[in-house]
Parts: structure tokens; C-alpha cells; sequence
């Protein structure tokens, strides 16, 4: 019976040696994961009602086409506006460099020259009065009425010369400084006017594929929500999760084998994050063959196009060293 026994104990033993060597050796297990996309979405920055949706589900854009427009009314009269200040205030910028008009200098010289007739003939009074004041025929209270009418004269030639040569120049450069600025705040008002009427209507920033639309003709969109999610050629990113155990050979830069299933062979992606934190479990775990007590979450970048799909579960395993 003893003999029985130990020869049972030795065949048990010889069995769990030949399951361990048959086993994955550390590290060379798949790890679980799954395809992620990261979407770009594209939002308006005002709210608005959906006039235009170009795009549909599924829907290949190349970049700088158009994918949806809101109604922009209010936007354009905002445009129009802006552009009728900015108008006015160039003109008045420009008007201040310029002097009088011709008809404007025309009538200060048709002034100018009454202004001297009248002076002329005060000057003449004034001359034949002093002499009959010399004479005793007139009073001296005349001759000094006749000293301040000349003297008036005089001051209204003066007068006239003075806004005759003003008439002809620029207004001052401070005053032509402040309209400029004005000017281009004015020009700076417009330019934000058409941001934002352009901003109502949305254009793909790259080629890629319509992966979903949020939104349908008639909705009220509001600001930052997103109208139109776009998935890039090159936006595909792998998620696993590595056991604790192999967490050292999870090295950004590595490169990893990927299989699924109907994928190609020899797909490669390489690690390009490895998260400082553990994880329990997976969040999303397959079958009860990937539990694992205590994993890591990694990040990777497919080394060149795939089929690969969002979602899509995936085996991970290091890469081998050529």
C-alpha cells in the first residue's frame, strides 16, 4: 500500500511538471485590450439653429470641406454693421488730413477781401478827420472813434489770414492720430464680426471619416456642443493591461505584437503610455481567462494603418527583440 501510494505521488508530481512546462512562460501571455478612437469633435462657439448638414454617418471628408452651417442672420447684420462703422471712421481719418474744400477757400478770400475794403475805407476816414481836428472843425471824441473803427478793420484782415492759411492745412496731428485709431478699432470690430459669422459654418481640419452626427436639420444646437464627431485616419489608439508581474518590460517606446480576430498578421503597435496607477481588474474583461488580481493600463500607437475598429477586443504580447 505504501509503495502504491508513493508511486501515485510521483506520477502527480511528474504531471504538474509536465503542465508547468507546457505552460506560457512569464510574459509571454496575451494581455487584454481593445481598439479606442480618439474622435475630434467639432463645435460651434455660439449657439444656433442647424440650417446646413452636409455630412452624414459614415461619410468619407477630405479637409477644409464644409460639414454643417447654423443660421448666421444676426451675424451677417452684425458684419454689415461693422463694416459701415469702419467705413465712417476711415473717412473721417482721411478727412482730417485734407484741408478746406475750394468753395470753402473761395468764400474766406471773398471775406478777406471785403475785410481789406473795409479797412481801406476806415484807414481814409481816419485821415481826413485828423486833419480837420487839426483845424479845430471836429471834435477829438470823433477822431478816436474813427482810430478804434480802423483799428477794428485792421483786427478782421488779421482774423481772416490767419483762417485762410488754417483753411489750407491738416487738423492737428492728435486729433488725426485719435481718428486713426479709431479707424482701427473700427477694422479690428469687423474682422471679429466675420469670425463670427464664419464660426456659424464648420469645415473638416483634416481628412477622415464621419463617425457620427449628433445633431439633425431644424435642432437648436448650443454653444460647444458637438455637431459632427470625426475619426482620423491616424486617430486609433490601443488599450491593454499588463500584469503586475511583466510591468517592467511595459517601456514606452516597446513595441508590442497585436492580434485579433480577421486582423492581418504582424500587426505592431508601439507603447506611448504606461499608467502610474492599478487597477484590480480589467473594466472589461472577455473571458475568465484574462482576470487578472492586480493590472496596469498602457496605451499604444499602431506603427501603420489598420483595420482595426473602435472597440474591437485585441491580444497584446511584447515584442520580441530581432
Amino acid at each position: 500500500m505504501d509503495r502504491l501510494r508513493s508511486a501515485t505521488w510521483l506520477l502527480l508530481a511528474a504531471g504538474g511538471a509536465a503542465l508547468v512546462a507546457c505552460g506560457p512562460a512569464p510574459g509571454d501571455a496575451p494581455m487584454s485590450g481593445y481598439a479606442e478612437a480618439e474622435l475630434v469633435f467639432v463645435a460651434p462657439s455660439t449657439a444656433g439653429l442647424l440650417k446646413t448638414l452636409a455630412v452624414q454617418r459614415g461619410d468619407r471628408v477630405s479637409a477644409g470641406q464644409m460639414l454643417y452651417a447654423l443660421e448666421a442672420d444676426a451675424q451677417a447684420l452684425a458684419r454689415d454693421a461693422a463694416d459701415a462703422r469702419r467705413d465712417r471712421a476711415e473717412a473721417q481719418a482721411q478727412n482730417l488730413r485734407k484741408g478746406r474744400r475750394p468753395a470753402e477757400l473761395q468764400a474766406i478770400d471773398q471775406q478777406l477781401a471785403q475785410a481789406r475794403a473795409a479797412q481801406a475805407v476806415s484807414l481814409a476816414a481816419l485821415q481826413r478827420q485828423q486833419q480837420l481836428v487839426a483845424q479845430g472843425y471836429v471834435s477829438a471824441l470823433r477822431l478816436d472813434e474813427l482810430v478804434a473803427a480802423r483799428d477794428r478793420d485792421a483786427a478782421r484782415v488779421q482774423e481772416l489770414q490767419a483762417q485762410r492759411a488754417l483753411a489750407t492745412e491738416a487738423a492737428r496731428s492728435d486729433e488725426i492720430a485719435a481718428a486713426a485709431a479709431e479707424a482701427r478699432a473700427s477694422s479690428a470690430d469687423l474682422a471679429l464680426a466675420a469670425w463670427r459669422e464664419g464660426q456659424m459654418q464648420r469645415t473638416a481640419p483634416s481628412a477622415a471619416m464621419v463617425y457620427d452626427v449628433m445633431f439633425r436639420l431644424g435642432e437648436w444646437v448650443p454653444a460647444g456642443a458637438p455637431v459632427v464627431a470625426l475619426l482620423p485616419p491616424a486617430a486609433l489608439k490601443l488599450r491593454f493591461f499588463v500584469p503586475e508581474p511583466v510591468l517592467p518590460q511595459a517601456v514606452v517606446g516597446r513595441e508590442v505584437a497585436v492580434s485579433c480576430d480577421g486582423c492581418a498578421a504582424g500587426l505592431r503597435a508601439r507603447i506611448r503610455y504606461v499608467s502610474p496607477q492599478a487597477e484590480f481588474t480589467p473594466p472589461v474583461i472577455y473571458s475568465n481567462d484574462s482576470r487578472s488580481k492586480l493590472v496596469f493600463m498602457a496605451e499604444a500607437e499602431p506603427t501603420a494603418p489598420s483595420d482595426l475598429k473602435p472597440g474591437q477586443p485585441v491580444d497584446v504580447r511584447f515584442a520580441k527583440a530581432p
